[in-house]
């Protein structure tokens, strides 16, 4: 081998690429080769929820043959099996095609650099590598001083202190790692354990060193999903280690989040505990597709209804006829399985059938989608358009509104 790597920037857009392995590097990684527009496919025993979960790419759930590499621009070998990731560096050889190995570098033809970025690419931001010759715990040093220097105009410094043992419960935001707070995003970077939700910005998690244990708390609608209970207790057991532990959330970890759950918990266990609110789906999704929730003279209140039981279940808090009745802005999280049930609630209230409806599905993400219909069409617009979770419904005179729309050239 030369000395050292040569770095290059790949343009995947639509181009194949092929993962063998479903674990945390896996997570880590398919972030930043969605976002990169990469044809990914998949190839997993049992991959984690998040990663099984994920729509933008093709799943294949079983193990790795030979094969499996044909029409791949790049592949990268993840499992934790040596004799597995070697076979599929072997392929990638025999067909030239560049390949990352996780579990032994050196044993690869292509090596992931620790790599972020700031700003908006194309409007005057930049992305940045750095390869520090296999020692990990080094270039996720230099990146994060990178990353920080970028974002406060401060000069470099790999000198980070580390974090008292505890948990910080941090919201990240409804998806773009940009939209995450300058405080969530530096305790993220000192964090030792990092318990993540499907929906916390994944891009994020590449950020972290390899030192740092990546927890997958996956709740997938109607899928498989790791208990409250057992989350609570990798929290308290990991600070109790001696970790400092980043509950990583979408959104804000109080909004429909069981933040206040885990911070009970804590509290119980006599565990230090942080709460570092993060931007609502529920504000940031409508105002992201141009609708403002609030408008003067147009509506005076916003009321925000958790979707996972119907109308009418014995435990449904949410009384329906009333909110068919206000006349300001109605926002529905959850809500995609039972849109129907929910519009013939507040049908049957008296809430017009005319009434605006705005559907937004995978808010800030590249592959968001608005979709615009009324009250007594909603279900079968949704349906119609294969709308799937994470969306947020708008119903009110706002979900009509077009002139930020227009603006923005959405």
């Amino acid at each position: 081998m030369g000395d050292g790597h040569y770095l290059a920037g790949l343009d995947l857009t639509g181009r194949k690429v092929v993962v063998v392995g479903g674990g945390s590097v896996v997570q880590r990684r398919l972030p930043t080769l969605i976002a990169a527009g990469a044809d990914v496919h998949v190839i997993a025993l049992d991959p984690r929820p998040t990663v099984e979960a994920e729509p933008a790419v093709t799943v294949h759930t079983r193990a790795y043959a030979e094969g499996d590499l044909d029409g791949a621009w790049y592949a990268l070998a993840c499992t934790d099996d040596p004799q597995v990731n070697a076979a599929v560096v072997a392929e990638a050889t025999a067909r030239r095609i560049f390949c990352v190995r996780a579990d032994d570098a050196r044993e690869g033809t292509a090596v992931t650099p620790a790599s972020g970025r700031h700003g908006v690419i194309g409007d005057g931001g930049v992305q940045f590598g750095v390869l520090a010759g296999g020692d990990h715990r080094l270039s996720a040093s230099v990146r994060a001083a990178i990353s920080s220097a970028l974002a406060d105009g401060t000069t470099l410094s790999l000198d980070h202190e580390p974090h008292a043992p505890g948990v910080a419960l941090v919201g990240g935001g409804p998806g773009d790692p940009e939209l995450i707070t300058v405080r969530g995003r530096r305790l993220l970077a000192q964090a030792d354990v990092v318990v993540a939700d499907r929906l916390a910005p994944g891009a994020l998690l590449d950020e972290l060193g390899p030192q740092v244990e990546v927890i997958d708390a996956a709740k997938v609608p109607y899928g498989r999903a790791m208990r409250q209970e057992k989350i609570n207790e990798i929290l308290v057991d990991r600070a109790k280690a001696g970790k400092f532990v980043v509950r990583f959330k979408g959104g804000d970890p109080y909004v429909y989040g069981r933040g206040y759950e885990e911070l009970q918990a804590c509290v119980a266990a006599g565990v230090p505990v942080t709460v570092v609110p993060g931007i609502t789906s529920p504000i940031s999704a409508p105002a992201l597709a141009g609708i403002p929730v609030t408008h003067r003279g147009i509506t005076h209140e916003i009321v925000i209804v958790s979707g996972h039981v119907a109308p009418g279940h014995p435990e449904s808090l949410t009384e329906w006829d009333a909110l068919a009745k206000l006349r300001g802005t109605l926002v529905l999280m959850m809500a995609v399985q039972r849109l129907d049930a929910f519009a013939n609630a507040l049908l049957d209230g008296g809430k017009p059938g005319d009434t605006a409806v705005a559907l937004i599905e995978n808010a800030s993400r590249p592959d968001q989608r608005l979709i615009r219909t009324d009250l007594a069409h909603a279900a079968k617009t949704a349906q119609e358009h294969s709308l799937k979770p994470p969306a947020i419904v708008v119903i009110g005179p706002v979900a009509a509104f077009t002139d930020a729309e227009r603006a923005i050239g959405l």
